[in-house]
């Protein structure tokens, strides 16, 4: 296979995804549902808690920052936040308590009943994710999670659970990513539209 070959291939298997998952259009009710959820929230003063490793806390960053910064509006910041991007936290919390810890004492420490936790995870059995949901959920947290695969531990212990059927973790995570700017979108104008 030539270069060209491979790169063509590589797009129609990621076309061919998307156009499965819009035959079988589920996960959008899930989607309406977690975009329905993280606006209640913001509406009662609460705040969007995101969470994930490797390519998924880098998707959870990305989200954070274009609900605190702006998507497509001009409008005020809406409190979203990557729970790994303080390396001095992650660091301390991680050598003193073990790496499972490092978003579950986050929780713990910030998070109240009026917030949402998004926990972004392609296998969904990172431990450590799922030790923030254990947290997320003894705090009457709303547990939203994007996964893949077979869902994992993670797909059990979500309120609203969004799995893209595929086993390759870069598939994964480009859906993971494309259900990150629609809630963007729809939660700005939900929130700040004309028709709010």
């Amino acid at each position: 296979m030539t270069d060209k070959e491979q790169i063509i291939s590589i797009f129609n298997e990621a076309q061919l995804l998307k156009q499965q998952m819009q035959q079988q259009d589920s996960w959008s009710l899930e989607l309406m549902k977690a975009i329905h959820f993280i606006t209640d929230s913001y509406r009662a003063g609460g705040k969007l808690l995101l969470c994930g490793n490797g390519g998924s806390a880098a998707d959870a960053q990305h989200i954070a920052a274009e609900l605190s910064g702006r998507f497509r509006l001009n409008r005020q910041g809406l409190f979203a936040e990557a729970l790994h991007t303080n390396g001095s936290y992650l660091t301390a919390v991680a050598n003193d308590y073990g790496f499972d810890e490092i978003y579950a004492r986050l929780v713990d420490a910030i998070g109240n009943e009026k917030d949402i936790l998004l926990a972004i995870s392609t296998s969904g059995n990172s431990k450590n994710i799922l030790r923030a949901i254990e947290v997320a959920k003894s705090k009457k947290i709303k547990i939203i999670g994007f996964g893949g695969k077979d869902g994992g531990e993670m797909k059990n212990w979500c309120d609203i659970y969004l799995g893209v059927p595929h086993q390759k973790t870069e598939r994964i995570q480009e859906i993971h990513i494309l259900w990150g700017h629609i809630l963007c979108e729809l939660v700005e104008e939900k929130l700040f539209g004309q028709n709010k």
